[in-house]
């Protein structure tokens, strides 16, 4: 076995990690640390973008020190997707602040593209429904809402990038602005047909091109680090950047399609491999897993934009000190006495795309407890997941398998179970917690010809739900969605 090893780092929404991982998927060291996500405005959200490169660093450094002498052969990055920055490409000062992936400010922008009939067209080249998830129109309003910005812009003294080019621009020290198809085709200005940012789509959303990152195959040796960036020697190569969502499915070892793979963190992702660019016709995205060596490999997915984040949610509501809280609470009684949550507390995501929906419960009667408050917002991580599911099936028009799970609800045996009953398929958790870091790692490995194991299994849950009590419970959640949508907000 080589001796090699890789620093992935997992730059996320809630937390940033490093972990040191040898060829065999061991991980040797890890350090995280938290990140803090404010809320200035209904429906917006965003980060300090000098928070998270300093958290990086931070985390970098704890791990550097606990490895002692070891040399780390290289990095790999996986990000959070679809948040954005601007930053000043003199300086590398940010302009504002992180707009982040669940962020709605964009939304007028988007309702405008929509009214003048765009939305087609920018579906039809990006293989994205026209959503204020999606970067392009954030990086509008940036320009727009920042004093002087878009003058800048047009002058050509600022770059806008995902989480992953903001890390690589600081990491190389501002020597290097590039991105990787995954992040790229996440971006709405990236045309997954030609490959390449579409001036058109550009146009519509008034980005100017020259800001844009340089992209590149995820397996690139995407440059060096500078001397002083990190804790780690000058020179040390940059060697995967990935998507934290397709990083997941990488780590889980899917190379080819069939199998679908949920990763549960504040919202959920499924990702599941298509044999070619494929444009949905159930509310999904056509997306790009991952590129190795210029050969660009397609998926399907599907975004939940609140789903483990609904069970600590649901615990603030309900007074209940966290998550496990939660559940604990749930278990105490055998069904939610026909009540739904309908967690679309920043609109819904795949397969509804409503930023305007809001959180429905439906079902209440004097019979309603706490409990059954508790257990209805479990379920509903099963049930959004099942939507897109299903989804998946009806695009490809052939039935998928096995579901591979990660994240912080994958480690909650009471939803894995319910969502192998709701499925009607068999839910296969991962061994490992950091499944999007071990798939940054091993896609570093794969650039050195080194390959790393996928991800072992940890729990396998058989469906064991009867199908008569699995359509009533799929019936009462279409109906708890149906009554959302339909709510004048």
């Amino acid at each position: 076995m080589t001796s090699e090893l890789i620093l992935a780092i997992d730059q996320g929404t809630t937390n940033t990690k490093a972990l040191l991982v040898d060829a065999s998927g061991r991980v040797c060291h890890q350090a995280s640390v938290p990140n803090v996500v404010t809320y200035p405005q209904p429906g917006w959200a965003e980060q300090s973008a000098t928070a998270l490169i300093d958290g990086v660093k931070t985390v970098i450094a704890e791990v550097v020190a606990k490895a002692g002498d070891a040399r780390v052969a290289g990095i790999g990055i996986s990000n959070q997707r679809e948040s954005i920055l601007v930053w000043d490409a003199a300086s590398g000062e940010p302009i504002g602040p992180v707009v982040i992936w669940q962020c709605r400010r964009s939304a007028p922008k988007c309702d405008a593209l929509r009214n003048d009939g765009h939305a087609d067209t920018i579906e039809a080249k990006t293989g994205l429904a026209l959503d204020p998830l999606f970067p392009a129109a954030k990086i509008a309003w940036l320009l727009d809402n920042v004093p002087g910005a878009r003058m800048r812009a047009q002058k050509g003294e600022l770059r806008a990038g995902t989480v992953d080019s903001w890390l690589l621009w600081s990491l190389t020290g501002g020597g290097v602005h590039a991105t990787d198809h995954s992040n790229a085709s996440r971006t709405q200005l990236f045309n997954t047909e030609t490959l390449s940012w579409d001036a058109d789509l550009c146009a519509l959303f008034d980005v100017p091109q020259t800001m844009l990152a340089e992209v590149k195959s995820s397996d690139t040796r995407f440059g060096v680090t500078a001397a002083g960036a990190t804790s780690l020697p000058a020179g040390t190569p940059i060697l995967a950047m990935i998507g934290d969502s397709h990083a997941a499915l990488f780590g889980h070892g899917v190379r080819t399609p069939g199998t679908v793979k949920a990763t549960y963190g504040t919202g959920t992702s499924l990702l599941a491999l298509t044999p070619e660019r494929v444009r949905s016709t159930h509310g999904l995205s056509s997306t790009i897993a991952w590129s190795q060596q210029g050969m660009v490999q397609h998926a399907l997915e599907g975004n939940i934009s609140v789903s483990g984040q609904t069970a600590a949610f649901a615990a603030e509501l309900l007074g209940l000190s966290d998550a496990a809280a939660l559940s604990a609470l749930a278990e105490t009684v055998t069904d939610s006495n026909g009540v739904a949550f309908v967690p679309a507390l920043v609109g819904l995501g795949a397969p509804y795309w409503r930023a305007d929906a809001r959180g429905t419960i439906t079902g209440l009667s004097l019979g309603t407890k706490p409990a059954h408050l508790a257990r209805a917002a479990l379920e509903a991580i099963a049930f959004q997941v099942s939507d897109v599911y299903a989804a998946m099936e009806a695009d490809m028009a052939s039935p998928l398998g096995e579901l591979r799970a990660d994240g912080g609800a994958s480690r909650n045996p009471f939803i894995m179970g319910f969502q192998a009953g709701i499925l009607g398929r068999p839910v296969v958790t991962a061994a490992a917690a950091e499944v999007s870091a071990l798939g940054a790692a091993a896609l570093a490995f794969s650039s050195l010809g080194i390959t790393m194991p996928g991800v072992p299994a940890a729990d396998h849950f058989t469906p064991t739900m009867p199908e008569s009590m699995r359509k009533t419970h799929l019936q009462r959640w279409q109906s708890a969605v149906t009554q959302t949508l339909a709510t004048d907000q």
